[in-house]
């Protein structure tokens, strides 16, 4: 591939070492659905992760907090209503879609098993990464502590301005400035994180702002309806 596709993809160092990887895209390619070359463009994004694009399964968002188990017969499919997958099947590629939501890639090291998480604020109020680390351990026997987790690009705290009904769901990363409330999402979804167990030494975060760094990667806060999409990928080798 060119250099160029090599700029539209990051990766987390906190993987290196485990035979998993895990990555997003940035606005170079636009790789939501609406995009009329969507296709084209995750065949592009996923040949530059030596991915085949036969073993790629992807969500299809509700802002819910339903987990899907996926396996190998998945391959291909777009699971519709969900907002995180999981499984243990090697090569075969998770995707979720964001454009300010948090990604949340989740490995577990001891079971070699992996779940990507979009994680909204509905998300996050109804728990969903608390689900899917109930459902990993009901399927995988994941422990916690075993876990190794990172964040995806998000609007951060310092742009994501939210009412009082939002704010009323979250006792902890609300902040107010000028009479203005705004909720630091990353915190919060990490906060469930450590306290179903995970180490925080075993959390990275790109802290990467989506409004901030909006010449750089897609925000719906910032751009309304024309906002493209980031993609999420996680697959075990």
């Amino acid at each position: 591939m060119t250099h160029s596709v090599a700029e539209k993809v990051s990766s987390f160092k906190i993987f290196s070492g485990y035979p998993v990887a895990a990555s997003f895209s940035n606005r170079g390619l636009d790789l939501g659905f609406d995009c009329p070359e969507y296709k084209k463009n995750r065949k592009e994004f996923l040949r530059f992760l030596d991915v085949d694009y036969d073993n790629f399964v992807c969500a299809r968002q509700v802002h819910s907090a339903n987990v899907v188990e996926v396996c190998k017969k998945d391959a291909g499919r777009v699971i519709r209503d969900t907002d995180a997958l999981i499984t243990k099947a090697e090569h075969l590629a998770l995707a979720v879609f964001t454009a300010d939501c948090p990604s949340v890639f989740i490995y577990d090291s001891i079971n070699n098993a992996s779940g990507l998480v979009h994680a909204g604020w509905r998300g996050a109020k109804d728990k969903i990464l608390q689900k899917t680390l109930m459902l990993m351990r009901k399927r995988f026997g994941t422990e916690p502590k075993d876990l190794f987790c990172a964040f995806g690009p998000a609007i951060r705290a310092c742009c994501y301005e939210i009412g009082p009904d939002v704010a009323a769901y979250f006792a902890q990363g609300v902040t107010i400035r000028n009479n203005k409330r705004y909720l630091d999402l990353a915190l919060v979804n990490q906060n469930q994180l450590l306290g179903l167990g995970v180490k925080k030494s075993q959390i990275e975060d790109s802290a990467i702002c989506t409004v901030c760094s909006n010449a750089r990667y897609f925000s719906y806060r910032k751009e309304r309806d024309v906002a493209g999409r980031q993609m999420s990928v996680m697959v075990l080798k």
